[in-house]
C-alpha cells in the first residue's frame, strides 16, 4: 500500500548566539543527542523534532504556530544579541517508501523513511543555508556602507568621515568577520554521514541545493572587497594626518621665528 505524507520545517535567525550550555542545563526536555554548540531534541509521541544552533538559529520540524512562539520567547532568554532581520526558511520532507533513496524535488525532498539522523541531515542544512542569509545581510550592509565612501572620495577627493568613526567601522568589519571565521564549522559535514553513504548522499544533495559551498564563497569573497576599502580608507586618513601634523610643525616653526625676531 502506498504512504506519502510531507513533514514541515522552518527555520529561523532568532538570535546572534546562544548559551547553549545554560539552554540545555534548563531546558525541560532531555535532548536525542547535544555538543557544545547544537542540541537536537525528538518528540516521538507527536513526530515533532526541535534543532538549536549557538549561532542563533533554531529549526522546528512539525511544530504548531503556537509551540513555535512559545519556544522562541522561552529561547530568547539565552540569545546574546537578537536578530529582527525576519530570516527564515521553510521546506518539506515527503517520506515515500516508493523510493529506493532520497530525491531532490524543486522546494522538498523524498526520502523512503525518515528518523533522527535524516531529520538531523535535513534540518542542518536549512540552519546553514538561515545563518548564511544572516552574514550576507551583515554583509550587503558593510558593502552599502563602504560605497557611500567611495562615492564621497569619487566626488570631493576626501573622506569626510572622523578617525573615531573609521575605528568604529573597521570594528564592526572585523566583528562580523570573526564571527563568520568563528561559526566556519556550520560547513563541515556532520559525523553522521561518514560512515553512511544514504545519509552522505542527503546531505551532499542539500548543500547542492542550498548552494551552500558557493554562497560561503561568494560571502568571503565580498568580506574581502570591504577589508581592501578599510586599508584604502585607513590609508587616506593617514595621509590627512601625516599633512595635518606638517601644517602643524610649519606653524609652530613660523611662531618660533617670530618671536625670535620680536625678542631680537
Amino acid at each position: 500500500m502506498e504512504k506519502t505524507n510531507f513533514i514541515k520545517i522552518e527555520a529561523i535567525q532568532i538570535a546572534e548566539a546562544f548559551n547553549i550550555k545554560k539552554l540545555r542545563t534548563e531546558f525541560e526536555i532531555q535532548p536525542h543527542s547535544s555538543s557544545p554548540s547544537e542540541i537536537f531534541y525528538t518528540y516521538t509521541n507527536k513526530k515533532r523534532y526541535l534543532y538549536i544552533f549557538d549561532y542563533g538559529v533554531v529549526v522546528f520540524a512539525n511544530f504548531t504556530a503556537p509551540k513555535k512562539k512559545e519556544f522562541i520567547d522561552f529561547v530568547k532568554n539565552y540569545a546574546s544579541i537578537n536578530v529582527d532581520l525576519d530570516l527564515f526558511e521553510e521546506y518539506r520532507i515527503e517520506i515515500d517508501e516508493n523510493i529506493p533513496k532520497a530525491v531532490i524535488k524543486n522546494d522538498y525532498v523524498s526520502v523512503p523513511h525518515v528518523d533522527a539522523s535524516v531529520m538531523k541531515i535535513v534540518m542542518l542544512n536549512i540552519a546553514q543555508s538561515v545563518a548564511l542569509d544572516y552574514y550576507e545581510a551583515l554583509t550587503d550592509d558593510l558593502i552599502t556602507s563602504s560605497k557611500k565612501y567611495i562615492q564621497e572620495l569619487e566626488r570631493r577627493g576626501k573622506l569626510s568621515i572622523s578617525k573615531k568613526n573609521l575605528l568604529k567601522y573597521i570594528g564592526k568589519v572585523l566583528n562580523v568577520k570573526n564571527s563568520i571565521v568563528d561559526n566556519l564549522y556550520i560547513l563541515d559535514d556532520p559525523n553522521l554521514v561518514w560512515d553512511n553513504e544514504e545519509l552522505n548522499l542527503l546531505n551532499r544533495y542539500l548543500k547542492a541545493n542550498f548552494d551552500i559551498n558557493p554562497r560561503f564563497r561568494d560571502l568571503d569573497y565580498r568580506l574581502g572587497i570591504v577589508e581592501e576599502n578599510l586599508k584604502l580608507f585607513t590609508d587616506v586618513l593617514n595621509v590627512n594626518e601625516s599633512s595635518r601634523l606638517e601644517w602643524i610643525v610649519i606653524i609652530l616653526i613660523f611662531m618660533e621665528i617670530l618671536i625670535a625676531l620680536l625678542f631680537h
